[in-house]
């Protein structure tokens, strides 16, 4: 029989991104899928429960508190899994509150990087939620939900962190890692998409729109001191699904969802295993699938890897450069070299791949002059597109614990609405011995508009829209809330706004 398990991200902000790698609403209006709730969802599913997803904050008409009640109420779930973030654990809560209102008997579980990291402390200012599932929770989920449906107590569950009948909190043993094996047996998360979500309510500006997201492989080897995913959720150790399921989800998209444009395949680096990527890629080819993907990787791909990932349909890799400061990216273990991050630009332009860069301002090392090299950095590779973004720093990670040791952290770290600013964008909390987090800011700024807006850069995009009519929707999309970003920040800037958050308005149960 099963029960009914419902998988909720919350309502907060419209369009608020929580399964971004900095979880807020997008100054370029991008809208991640709720990816973790979503294999859950499959996972709970091949179990015998009766899993239902709702994503309260994606429709441009966000649903409301009282809409989402409403469909709690109706579902009847046993148990409810809600995704919650740093910067909305404090409303998430109190959601909770309000389902367990109208739902007493319902088990109401958190997940995520943040309350895996801080479980306890989550427990503690979120009376209304019953326990939290650390890390990966694919598993976790189903024991639990088994151990509900049997009559069973719960309390044995490893990677759970709970409430016992005392009230006191119980922090569990981990969980082990979800194996690899496991991977292939839960359903294509493309068809969690298709059954229970608006696959057009999703946007990511550097991917070809409608686009639908999928993950091949988790966890992260590498040790970058900010990333806050293998730090507190996926961990380090890689896994992967077989290829053939990988490209048989591929022809499944292709087949069942016509009009979906690119693939975005979320894993945190998709080209660790180089000989798995190739084999990817040739069995693309030889199925002749021609499909059109896009792949977070990092800036050290070989020229002969890129050669086959464009031949199969790679349109585009998003990478993590952060600084051309070599310092600053030794202090950040970022393990790479920026003489080897140029030589990727220029294999990148030669295979005929797309880059979306990443370039993080204000890591240990940052000086006003180390930013300027940067931003030349970026305008001399010349990135398809680019993001830069100050410094955020997650409950958990080694970037967090070097702010809060230097006294770098802006606001009172433990009271999480503060990572925020009213409109739903996130508050820069750090400001260090030479920079401030006005003066992080005023750099992004900057550098967006010293890289976007140089006629070479325009007359280049106006060229692409001409020759590529599959990349003008995109072009115009982007384009139109990027001048929006412009206009409002120079406006801010006019009326002499700063970076400082003002009262935050969150839901109310």
């Amino acid at each position: 029989m099963g029960i009914n398990v419902m998988l909720l991200n919350p309502p907060y902000f419209p369009q608020f991104s929580k399964n971004s790698r900095s979880p807020a609403v997008s100054k370029g209006g991008c809208v991640y899928y709720p990816i973790w709730l979503g294999y859950a969802a499959g996972s709970l599913e091949i179990n015998g429960h009766t899993p239902k997803l709702v994503d309260a904050t994606a429709p441009k008409e966000m649903m409301t508190l009282e809409q989402m009640v409403t469909i709690a109420k109706s579902f009847n779930p046993r148990l409810l899994i809600m995704h919650t973030v740093t910067s909305s654990v404090v409303n998430d809560g109190k959601v909770a509150a309000a389902i367990k209102k109208v739902l007493p008997n319902c088990i109401i579980a958190m997940v995520g990087p943040h309350v895996s990291a801080v479980s306890e402390n989550t427990l503690t200012i979120s009376p209304g939620v019953d326990m939290v599932m650390r890390k990966e929770y694919d598993l976790i989920a189903v024991e639990v939900a088994n151990h509900l449906e049997q009559g069973k107590s719960y309390e044995s569950v490893k990677g759970i962190t709970y409430r016992n009948e005392k009230n006191e909190i119980i922090k569990n043993p981990d969980a082990p890692d979800v194996p690899a094996d496991y991977l292939d047996k839960l359903p294509f998360v493309t068809q969690i998409w298709d059954k229970h979500l608006n696959i057009r309510d999703y946007f990511y500006p550097s991917v070809l729109y409608p686009e639908v997201t999928i993950i091949t492989g988790r966890g992260c080897p590498f040790r970058c001191t900010f990333c806050d995913w293998p730090q507190n959720f996926t961990g380090h150790n890689f896994r992967s699904r077989s290829v053939k399921n990988v490209v048989d989800e591929l022809a499944w998209i292709k087949e069942n969802l016509p009009y979906v444009k690119d693939i975005m395949v979320e894993d945190d680096t998709f080209t660790v295993d180089r000989i798995r990527v190739k084999q990817i890629c040739q069995e693309i080819i030889d199925r002749k699938l021609n499909v059109t993907w896009t792949v977070n990787s990092r800036a050290d791909v070989d020229l002969e890897t890129l050669k086959i990932m464009k031949k199969a349909g790679c349109r585009l890799v998003c990478v993590g450069v952060e600084s051309a400061s070599q310092e600053i990216l030794n202090n950040i273990k970022k393990g790479t070299h920026v003489t080897k991050i140029e030589q990727f630009f220029k294999d990148t332009k030669e295979a005929g791949v797309l880059v979306h860069a990443c370039f993080m301002m204000g890591n240990r090392g940052e000086t006003r002059e180390t930013i300027q090299q940067t931003v030349e950095f970026a305008k001399r590779v010349n990135p398809d597109t680019v993001q830069f973004f100050p410094i955020m720093v997650y409950p958990g990670t080694e970037a967090y614990e070097w702010a809060k040791t230097n006294n770098f952290l802006t606001i009172q770290a433990e009271n999480w609405e503060n990572w925020l600013l009213e409109d739903g964008t996130h508050n820069t909390i750090v400001s260090t011995d030479k920079l401030t987090a006005n003066e992080l800011v005023q750099a992004c700024d900057d550098a967006r508009r010293n890289f976007y807006m140089r006629p070479s850069f325009i007359a280049a995009k106006v060229w692409e829209g001409i020759t590529s009519p599959h990349e003008f929707p995109r072009l115009v999309k982007s384009g139109l809330t990027f001048f929006k970003y412009l206009f409002n920040t120079s406006k801010k800037a006019s009326l002499g706004e700063t970076n400082q958050r003002t009262a935050l308005p969150v839901i109310q149960p």
